[in-house]
């Protein structure tokens, strides 16, 4: 299934900002304020950014909120409650825009809103479209034994198993160094 490209891009997004929790606090990928100013512009937010640790804290507390969609994912109703919660409280209201070259899509938020509230209505409008497509089994977390990273699959088949940070690929190597050891 192939979903609008703001959907693509927000369910992405909102894997990576779940993914930038560690296992441990050392290995977190928000620890500081450019930390996240880095996650803003390789994501390609724009609109207001303040880049205070009074939004890391936002951001950091989002994550958990996000994850939780994905942990619920095999229960519908578990779900829509989380996705509705996410929307009422990032005071979601969808509107039309059109900027640089991606048509008319949907903003639910102004431009102008906290960045840790557009992430939090970005990621909500993007599982409403997964749930309405009847698509919540593209929401996974990596199948490598150590590895609680979250993903999407968009792949035609369904077939992803293992998150971006190269799970699948460490795994088919130690599995080939054990039938070639």
């Amino acid at each position: 299934m192939t979903f609008a490209h703001d959907t693509d891009v927000a369910l992405r997004t909102a894997a990576a900002l779940v993914n930038t929790s560690g296992p441990s606090p050392d290995e977190d990928a928000l620890a500081t304020t450019d930390d996240l100013r880095a996650f803003y512009v390789e994501r390609g937010w724009t609109g207001r950014f303040d880049g205070d640790d009074a939004e890391l804290t936002q951001a950091r507390a989002l994550r958990s909120r996000v994850r939780a969609v994905w942990l619920a994912s095999e229960d519908e109703v578990t779900t829509v409650d989380l996705v509705n919660e996410l929307l009422r409280d990032g005071r979601a209201l969808p509107q039309l825009v059109e900027h640089d070259d991606y048509g008319w899509h949907i903003h639910a938020t102004d431009g102008d809103a906290p960045f840790a509230r557009r992430m939090q209505v970005e990621a909500a409008m993007a599982f409403v479209d997964v749930i309405r497509a009847g698509e919540l089994s593209r929401l996974r977390v990596c199948a490598a034994d150590d590895c609680d990273d979250v993903l999407v699959d968009l792949s035609r088949n369904r077939s992803k198993r293992y998150c971006e940070g190269g799970c699948g690929n460490r795994l088919a190597a130690a599995a080939y160094r054990a039938r070639h050891g």
